[in-house]
């Protein structure tokens, strides 16, 4: 600080800072609480408060100052070092600029601007005036942060795959009526700018964005937002903001931070800011300065101290001594300006809202929003790409799969995924002739397990599959830069048939196997459809390549890979073969078809069907029909979670090579209603196939 605020030891009457609030409602009675606590313990004095509402009588000590205004308050000669602003957000800027053109320091509480012009004029009035702006992230000043710095650089937690930071909070209607800027933004013109992201949860933001090493503009890629909003407001108040930090500094490239937030939580919940790790995670609840430290050591929890702002404003000589310095938040500045300057948050459709409570006390609630916050966390993904049913898309597609009009499946472009599970497309959401939905994808317990496709966990040593590799060196699944994608090089689509060339790509782009694969797909009747997968896989590398799986590298029964279809949460669910029942019974067995019946809880898909409808109790039965080029066992979970496979390497790799690609062809029949074995059969025999 180019002036200390404090006196040196030498004087002998030491001046205190002076300090001035504009501000004293709202969040300024917090400040005025610190302030009465660091005045009583002399490290400051209260000189004045500006407001255009005064304090309630006797709020403020003897020989505060009042003003209606900070023009008023400097106009009055007080002088004070130290202003802290704690006002509407698009007072921000201007009142801040005014007490830096009078000399003071200053304290501007979040988010500190309503834009980037705003924050590059601060920024200049700043130096220029040679003084300091502490802004008020209080979380930033969280001794768990150089705490958490600390374990990732002793490698507790391995290598950082991601930043995540989710928020479930509450807010009712009266909330949106505290004053004329809430929910807005713009207010006759001028920027606000509110919203879950910048204001409600923007701690959650700054906070992940410190832990990702982002403080300045230039330590941010790209900034991306899916903003809805359920309330009747202008703001978001339930979105997705992903955000690329500059540098190779994550275990697959960039540092991405997903921020999933919402007001429309049916329980308010600590928000929190997860590092995940290669060999862990650390999860910060800001809130409450709590750390859980997971790792291969175990799981513990460790509670920090936090140092206050204007303390620290108070000791600090210069921008390096601040804990949350103006200089400090362009990366949070940066996430704001995309949000200002992003389409109006689209309004989430009733049908999937539902409102608590009466009057200004009611609250919305986003049906399944605390499943999908968790979901958009751990696979960096946005809500549309999650393909929320209140979504206004599902991210990048490739097709339509339709039966005489009626939409069946969507094939996913697959471009959405995070490098580490494997990018590759895939069949989602596939339904039955009657809308429900019977394929899952990025669930919370396996992110990279997409729809319905075709995948392998080990290509020559590259994983197709996405996550943790199985290695029979480790015995165990770790963790390696080992992930490949799957790319369509060209298709054609007509009625009922489409043909693909894809590309299986290593880590550094070179292509490792040339697929030929084929859909087809049409009704076997008024509740029934097929769908076909035939699929070649052919090296690509001029030499044979090894198709295998962790079954093949040594994990007993993980013989997966190949073939493979998510399924989504299945009540009373029943697995059977012609010859087994049950999950155990059937999981790599041989047999010639597969059926999995039971009541979907995805429910339809379509918004139009679903007024009253909470989505459960959807009964359908898929029956799986094995390759006819060999017996490759079924892969079957229920248990863990739901999921059906035909195993290409069970045990032992497959071999392919130039001229000799290896060759599948799977059925799928989709139907409504639960089936017996006699009522598969009779259908099987109808397509003309053994049963």
């Amino acid at each position: 600080m180019t002036q200390p605020l404090t006196a040196t030891a030498a004087e002998v009457h030491p001046r205190l800072p002076r300090v001035a609030l504009v501000g004293v409602h709202g969040f300024g009675e917090r400040h005025l609480a610190n302030l009465d606590r660091l005045a009583a313990v002399g490290r400051l004095d209260l000189v004045a408060v500006a407001d255009p509402r005064p304090p309630a009588e006797g709020k403020l000590a003897p020989g505060v100052e009042v003003f209606p205004s900070l023009d008023d308050l400097l106009a009055a000669g007080s002088a004070p070092d130290v202003v802290i602003i704690s006002t509407p957000i698009q007072t921000h800027a201007p009142l801040a600029l005014a007490a830096l053109k009078a000399g003071a320091h200053v304290y501007l509480e979040k988010p500190p601007v309503a834009s980037m012009a705003q924050y590059e004029d601060l920024m200049a009035a700043a130096a220029s005036a040679g003084r300091l702006v502490q802004v008020g992230f209080q979380s930033l000043g969280s001794q768990a942060l150089p705490a958490i710095d600390a374990l990732v650089a002793g490698g507790e937690i391995g290598e950082v795959r991601g930043i995540s930071a989710t928020g479930l909070w509450l807010r009712s209607k009266a909330y949106f009526k505290r004053s004329r800027w809430a929910g807005k933004r713009s207010l006759n013109g001028t920027d606000v700018v509110d919203g879950v992201v910048t204001n409600a949860l923007a701690h959650a933001v700054a906070t992940g964005l410190r832990l990702a090493g982002a403080r300045t503009v230039s330590d941010v890629a790209s900034v991306e937002t899916d903003l809805y909003r359920a309330n009747d407001t202008e703001s978001d108040d339930t979105s997705v903001v992903r955000v690329r930090i500059v540098g190779d500094t994550g275990f697959a490239g960039n540092t991405v931070l997903t921020c999933a937030l919402t007001l429309c939580a049916p329980v308010q919940s600590a928000p929190t800011v997860t590092v995940h790790g290669t060999l862990g995670q650390l999860t910060l609840s800001y809130t409450e300065d709590r750390l859980e430290i997971s790792s291969l050591q175990g799981t513990r929890v460790e509670t920090f101290g936090r140092i206050d702002l204007l303390e620290n404003l108070l000791t600090a000589r210069t921008e390096e001594d601040l804990l949350s310095p103006l200089g400090g938040v362009g990366a949070y500045v940066s996430v704001l300006e995309a949000i200002r300057t992003a389409d109006a948050p689209r309004k989430i459709h009733p049908d999937f809202v539902t409102w608590v409570g009466e009057g200004d006390d009611a609250h919305p609630v986003v049906h399944g929003i605390e499943s999908l916050i968790r979901r958009a966390a751990l696979g960096q993904n946005t809500f549309a790409e999650l393909r929320a049913p209140w979504t206004a898309s599902g991210g990048p597609t490739l097709d339509t799969l339709d039966i005489s009009g009626t939409p069946v499946a969507t094939l996913q472009s697959g471009s959405h995924i995070r490098p580490t599970s494997s990018p590759r497309p895939y069949l989602h959401p596939v339904r039955t002739l009657a809308g429900t939905v019977v394929t899952d994808h990025v669930p919370e317990d396996h992110v990279w397990h997409l729809g319905a496709g075709v995948a392998l966990q080990d290509v020559d040593g590259i994983n197709f599959w996405g996550g943790r590799t199985y290695t029979r060196a480790a015995g165990a699944y770790v963790w390696r830069k080992d992930h490949g994608r799957i790319v369509t090089e060209s298709a054609e689509h007509v009625d009922g048939e489409r043909r693909e060339q894809l590309s299986w790509l290593g880590p550094d782009g070179t292509p490792v196997l040339r697929e030929q694969r084929k859909w087809r797909w049409a009704a076997v009747g008024p509740s029934a459809w097929k769908l076909m997968l035939d699929f070649t896989l052919e090296s690509a590398t001029g030499r044979p390549v090894l198709l295998g799986s962790p079954g093949s590298n040594g994990r007993p029964q993980g013989g997966y890979g190949g073939f493979f279809w998510r399924l989504p949460k299945v009540g009373d669910a029943t697995i059977w073969t012609p010859a087994a029942r049950g999950e155990d019974a059937v999981h790599g067995s041989a047999a010639p078809w597969l059926a999995w019946s039971g009541t979907f809880d995805a429910g339809t898909a379509d918004p139009t069907h679903v007024t009253g409808d909470p989505g459960l109790g959807h009964p359908a039965t898929l029956v799986f029909l094995a390759a006819p080029q060999a017996p490759d066992p079924w892969f079957v979970r229920h248990s863990g979670y739901p999921g059906v496979g035909l195993s290409l390497a069970w045990d032992a790799p497959v071999r392919t090579e130039p001229g000799r690609p290896v060759h599948r062809t799977v059925t799928v029949l989709i139907t409504d209603g639960f089936l017996a074995t006699q009522d598969i059969e009779r259908l099987i025999s109808t397509l003309g196939e053994p049963a």
